[in-house]
């Protein structure tokens, strides 16, 4: 069987770190590489993960790549999105799409144009907590959302990659960071449009760290009426036994129904380091992102998360940084995509 030949374009992204791993466990894929102009990254990733590196553009393209996972910083984003579509690759980008929604819109427009595919990086799409709930709501199990609170929040990341403090490379902190999950998981649960947003940030915690924002609170309304939240933080202190959490609590007609998608886990005491460890037992929603990504490219076929997708979070939290800005809601301001 031929398997398709995937790589990474950058290791700036922590999450490229599994991403090998994934596309390794993959029957249907030959992983390529990696490349990535700076060569720090490329001698330390390269080694670590035995993994084959390019320091340039052109010569990854002589590797007969078919298809890539953007894991570059936020802003550069569309630069490899858009030049991976021209060179006629299949395209999934890391989450946010773009750090504006012109430039999402940009990289939208640059897939279509080629013909390729384009996923966005939602692994919690494929969190089997978040899917099985999502499956009773779509049978009608739950009955109807009328409003969701969800939080978001983790360690400050700039102990893995410095550059997700930097909001000239991030797009933004805390807020960018993890509003567009939830933002996206929202969508997927209502099948419902976001109308305006009203949100509040601060520095209270990591403010020696950071340059940016590393907290929030977020305010939505649908189109419908309805009502959501989310609380967006880099609040876990730096020995919390995971570097991030996602969870949150719907309201139905019928009553209210919380999910926490990281909590099939092993508490462990007493190892090396001297604080409490969680040993992850539960699906590996990055896995299947990964796998649904090659499947749609080698079925010929739309993914199950889309470029759009990934261009409405990121008018949300357009929309959420005008509102910090203004100091009241602000339309979300939705673009047409054909």
């Amino acid at each position: 069987m031929k398997r398709l030949k995937v790589g990474i374009v950058s290791f700036a992204h922590l999450h490229a770190e599994a991403y090998i791993g994934n596309l390794r466990n993959n029957p249907a894929v030959e992983y390529v590489g990696f490349v990535d102009e700076d060569s720090e990254r490329r001698n330390t990733y390269g080694a670590a993960y035995e993994s084959a590196v390019f320091d340039d553009w052109q010569s990854f393209l002589d590797s007969g790549v078919e298809a890539v996972i953007v894991c570059s910083e936020n802003v550069y984003h569309k630069r490899y999105a858009i030049a991976a579509a021209k060179a006629g690759l299949h395209v999934l980008c890391e989450k946010p799409l773009a750090t504006n929604p012109d430039d999402a819109d940009e990289i939208i427009s640059a897939a279509r144009t080629a013909g390729v595919r384009l996923m966005t990086a939602f692994p919690m799409r494929f969190n089997m907590p978040l899917r099985t709930a999502h499956a009773t709501l779509a049978q009608g199990g739950y009955g109807t959302i009328t409003s969701i609170i969800g939080r978001n929040q983790g360690q400050c990341p700039k102990r893995h990659r410095a550059w997700f403090v930097d909001p000239d490379l991030a797009g933004g902190g805390a807020m960018a960071d993890h509003t567009v999950h939830l933002a996206d998981i929202y969508r997927w649960f209502t099948t419902a449009e976001f109308e305006t947003v009203y949100a509040i940030n601060n520095r209270i915690t990591w403010r020696d760290e950071a340059g940016s924002d590393t907290g929030g609170l977020v305010a939505l309304r649908f189109t419908d009426g309805r009502s959501a939240s989310v609380d967006c933080s880099w609040s876990r202190p730096r020995h919390y036994p995971t570097w991030g959490g996602l969870a949150l609590r719907l309201i139905t007609d019928r009553g209210t129904v919380d999910i926490d998608a990281f909590r099939q886990v092993v508490s462990v005491h007493g190892h090396a380091s001297k604080h409490l460890r969680w040993d992850y037992w539960g699906s590996d929603a990055n896995q299947a992102m990964i796998d649904e990504f090659v499947a749609a490219i080698l079925d010929e076929r739309t993914p199950t998360v889309t470029g759009e997708d990934g261009l409405r979070a990121v008018e949300v939290v357009d929309a959420a940084y005008r509102s910090v800005a203004s100091g009241r809601p602000e339309k979300v301001h939705r673009r047409s995509v054909t």
